[in-house]
């Protein structure tokens, strides 16, 4: 069985984090391409996010026993498969942990219209996983 005070201790971190995106990305893609500052805020958060939904999937996975996991990924796929996400937004956390691991293994070169793009929109899918999984195991 879920850990209902796991899941909020982990829904509070990503709220914390997600507000602080949205505290920092500027009203626009200009004034962010130059405010290193705020740069370095929102990816460290997103970041942050990211690996709180995946910690968040990895201990209902774990608690459900849903099965083993062998990547990140795999933890939406498992979640998927027992019908608690969408597979629409399977796909959009696995292309999160892809962003996020570009940021914490610096793979490439970032891209700033792709962070600023993320930070204004992408962090929707994150709120929507907070919301299917806060709605069903909370």
């Amino acid at each position: 069985m879920v850990d209902r005070n796991i899941l909020v201790a982990k829904v509070t971190t990503i709220e914390k984090c997600l507000g602080k995106v949205k505290e920092k990305r500027s009203a626009t893609i200009a004034e962010f391409m130059v405010d290193e500052d705020s740069q370095d805020i929102v990816l460290f958060n997103l970041m942050q996010a990211i690996q709180g939904c995946v910690d968040m999937a990895a201990h209902i996975v774990s608690d459900e026993g849903y099965g083993m996991a062998g990547s990140m990924n795999e933890f939406f796929y498992l979640l998927s498969g027992r019908s608690v996400i969408s597979v629409e937004l399977q796909e959009k956390l696995i292309n999160a942990v892809g962003f996020r691991n570009l940021v914490v293994h610096e793979y490439a070169k970032l891209d700033l219209n792709q962070v600023y793009d993320i930070a204004t929109n992408g962090i929707k899918d994150l709120e929507d996983f907070i919301g299917v999984i806060v709605r069903r195991f909370a």
